[in-house]
């Protein structure tokens, strides 16, 4: 079981500890519409108007943030931790905590990476408190009322780095893992009460959300850049100065700004992964986030491929693959040759589920705990593809309200959701 806190020597090094976090709607208890509520809730737990929320002190393992739209709530680990053995029934029992708050409020947390049926044109609250400067500059800049801003729930990974060598390892692992991501946690089938047949629609809105500004996610996957140096020059310097003329007052000349789906936090000395759609509960998440773990340790530890030939992948490749996973999930045909070279695949053509069940049995074979999740997860395929199994092309909206009302049952319960 994970208890609280550690004392930590930084900077820490490759996968010394680790940061996951979780993010959730708020929704109606009984017509399951958005409410965007997140400051009241914060209000009740705290007593005072605040964007975090410590509900076991500054010792606690789990703290709860604002984020941009006033309906979600995110809940994270408030510092690094060492393993994440427990950290799901820690996650959960807030999951539950939160609930109870809500229940007064006639709400709920809803999971899933998307709002299936939100009008975010109409919906969208932003966060009116602390940091409102830098929310107002995003819609002003951007217009964050559509989905790419204002309807989108993920998962995040932060995962540290103590030096040159150790970023640029880090950094060239997660180019390579990123494309594979959607194949196994894609959660975002549904948009406007419509079935889609982007199984992933959190990062096609996500990766196209930010046009106006292109170096803000580029192509989501990272440039092969390799140094603090050049990744400031490279990336963020690039993208200050696409960002000149739209924010003259510098107010998002910060890193928070690069919205790659592996974003280098050298203040923070860590790289954040943000491409993983949030599951139906917290179990589910950190069965992914292990497994995802365990194959950039093999990768960095270059198992399969050297550092030097990892570094040379395209990142136009890559973006490829991820373009076929965005859409078709654990059912996407992966063949190219450098990424299946790079993993220890010898097979000219895979499916992405039948890789991520050999990656599984190479790198996590018999974890007490993640690996019986993961390969009941597998074989029943992502939770995008588990969703458009329940539902017709064209569901009416009381079907759509019985389904997630089904799904918000397993994030309160702690359930895998038509998982055998």
């Amino acid at each position: 079981m994970t208890t609280a806190a550690q004392t930590w020597s930084y900077p820490l090094g490759l996968f010394d500890a680790f940061g996951i976090e979780l993010e959730y709607m708020i929704v109606d208890r009984d017509t399951l519409d958005v409410r965007p509520i997140c400051d009241e809730l914060f209000r009740t737990a705290a007593g005072a108007d605040t964007s975090d929320v410590e509900p076991d002190g500054p010792d606690g393992v789990v703290s709860w943030s604002n984020e941009l739209a006033l309906h979600v709530v995110e809940l994270k680990t408030q510092r690094p931790i060492a393993s994440l053995d427990g950290l799901a029934d820690a996650f959960q029992d807030h999951v539950q905590r939160i609930d109870a708050l809500l229940e007064p409020m006639n709400a709920r947390l809803l999971p899933t990476a998307m709002h299936p049926w939100m009008d975010p044109l109409t919906e969208t609250k932003l966060w009116p408190h602390e940091y409102n400067d830098i929310y107002r500059t995003y819609d002003r800049i951007f217009g964050c009322r559509g989905h790419g801003w204002g309807n989108l729930q993920s998962t995040h990974i932060n995962l540290p780095f103590s030096n040159d060598d150790e970023f640029g390892r880090l950094h060239a692992a997660l180019r390579l893992v990123l494309p594979l991501l959607p194949a196994i946690a894609a959660s975002s089938p549904i948009i406007d009460g419509d079935w889609s047949p982007i199984a992933c629609h959190r990062m096609e809105v996500y990766r196209t959300n930010s046009q106006r500004v292109p170096m803000m996610a580029g192509l989501v996957v990272p440039e092969p850049v390799f140094t603090r140096t050049q990744y400031e020059h490279d990336i963020l310097g690039a993208l200050y100065e696409q960002m000149r003329p739209l924010d003259p007052e510098g107010i998002l000349r910060h890193e928070f700004a690069n919205a790659r789906g592996a974003m280098a936090r050298f203040d923070r000395g860590a790289i954040e992964v943000r491409v993983l759609d949030i599951q139906e509960c917290p179990r589910a998440d950190l069965a992914i986030a292990a497994l995802v773990i365990e194959l950039v340790r093999a990768i960095v530890a270059e198992r399969w491929m050297s550092y030097e030939d990892q570094k040379h992948i395209a990142t136009e490749t890559l973006h490829d693959v991820l373009l076929d996973t965005i859409r078709y999930a654990d059912r996407t045909r992966i063949r190219e040759r450098a990424l299946l070279d790079a993993l220890g695949i010898q097979q000219s053509l895979v499916w992405a589920a039948d890789l991520w069940s050999t990656v599984l049995d190479q790198v996590m074979p018999d974890h007490p705990v993640w690996t019986p999740v993961l390969r009941r997860m597998l074989k029943a395929g992502t939770l995008a593809n588990r969703i458009g199994s329940c539902i017709r092309r064209f569901p009416t909206k009381q079907e759509l309200r019985a389904l997630y009302g089904e799904l918000a049952d397993c994030l309160h319960n702690g359930e895998l959701f038509r998982v055998p």
